[in-house]
């Protein structure tokens, strides 16, 4: 039944107009504010997610979107310049550098960041 069904992915946020204005204007991704106060935002390759306004919101303890890029430090350089703090991470066990990047750790080059609700989200090579 679901096998060829279209899915999306939906996450709270405390302030839509926070959200839409990270999500559209500081990553640069096609965001808009859609029926109900609701923010589309539409990624590469046709994926989708919603953000939607929840009053009581707490921040997702785990991540909730993850970029994959071609250049993990590019992307980090990238975010740094838009005011996106990456280095969200101490713990000795995520082994991440001056910048927030984790390497080595059986897992792919990757770094995570918040959005202004405090979700968790991160960029990642793949490969």
């Amino acid at each position: 039944m679901l096998t060829d069904a279209p899915a999306f992915s939906g996450f709270s946020v405390d302030d839509i107009d926070a959200a839409l204005a990270f999500y559209r204007d500081t990553l640069g991704l096609e965001a808009s504010l859609g029926d109900m106060g609701i923010i589309e935002i539409r990624f590469a390759r046709g994926g989708r997610a919603i953000a939607y306004p929840k009053r009581d919101h707490q921040p997702a303890t785990f991540t909730i979107l993850n970029f994959v890029v071609d250049d993990v430090d590019a992307a980090v350089d990238d975010l740094r310049s838009r005011g996106v703090e990456t280095k969200i991470y101490t713990d000795p066990d995520f082994g991440t550098d001056e910048r927030g990047i984790a390497r080595g750790n059986g897992g792919p080059a990757i770094a995570w960041f918040r959005d202004p609700a405090g979700n968790v989200l991160s960029v990642l090579e793949e490969g």
